[in-house]
């Protein structure tokens, strides 16, 4: 097979995982969309937010379709959400030809390890963040003030929160790969520890509101998801790649 045969394969196996994916997380959306629906989904999505308001306050929507349009948005996240490992799964499938044979035996660990550690930083971020948050600056709300949150700000809050804790939480997967790939040593990772910590602060800060509260929140558990991945490498180690081993040709 000529390099512009195989060029043009791999195009064509790229654009059928990627129909594949956008397909599940179209299904997925259309289904969340009828039943329970885009507004019920979106009052759970804003339920933190609500309960940290004084009793009775509403959310407004500023534009003429922004009721509709945002909780459309949040289904459409919620599906994708859903559909990661298999989202994922498809990636990994694409690239895993040209992988060595025993790179290719970390596929189903690393999708089943990223797909969990990244919802448990979305759940991290919803049931215990936003309600501590919230409550800590409403605290701080004049009581000649009424807040009424725009919905479509509160979703792109949602989505910049939900995206920084669930990338956090793939700290410890980042550390083990390096180590395993030989690409560092652990030896080396615990040097970086305290440029580690100053760069989660950093990071918080920028990524979280302008409060105390929030940077803390995210910052330490990338701190500590740090050290764990620094713990479990010491039971991975780093894996020889065997002389006989070849990289399969595409």
């Amino acid at each position: 097979m000529s390099d512009q045969e195989s060029f043009i394969s791999h195009l064509v196996e790229l654009r059928q995982r990627l129909v594949r994916a956008v397909g599940v997380v179209l299904v997925l959306f259309l289904v969340l969309f009828f039943y329970p629906g885009a507004g019920t989904i979106y009052d759970i999505l804003a339920l933190p937010l609500m309960n940290a308001l004084p009793p009775g306050s509403k959310m407004i929507a500023t534009g003429v379709i922004t009721p509709f349009m945002v909780p459309v948005k949040v289904t459409a996240l919620v599906g994708f959400m859903i559909a990661l490992p298999y989202v994922l799964y498809q990636a990994w499938a694409f690239v895993a030809p040209g992988l060595y044979e025993h790179e290719k035996k970390l596929a189903l660990p690393l999708i089943v390890a990223s797909s969990v550690l990244f919802f448990m930083g979305v759940a991290f971020c919803y049931f215990l963040v936003f309600g501590q948050v919230f409550s800590f600056i409403h605290g701080f709300a004049p009581s000649s003030i009424t807040p009424a949150p725009d919905i479509e700000a509160y979703f792109s809050f949602v989505i910049t929160m939900f995206l920084a804790f669930g990338i956090t939480f793939e700290i410890p997967i980042v550390v083990i790969v390096l180590v395993r790939m030989g690409i560092v040593t652990i030896d080396k990772l615990k040097e970086a520890r305290p440029y580690v910590i100053v760069g989660a602060f950093v990071v918080a800060a920028v990524v979280t509101p302008p409060d105390v509260l929030s940077q803390f929140m995210l910052a330490v558990p990338m701190c500590l998801l740090y050290e764990a991945g620094l713990f479990l490498s010491r039971f991975i180690g780093t894996r020889a790649k065997p002389e006989s081993e070849y990289k399969t040709q595409p």
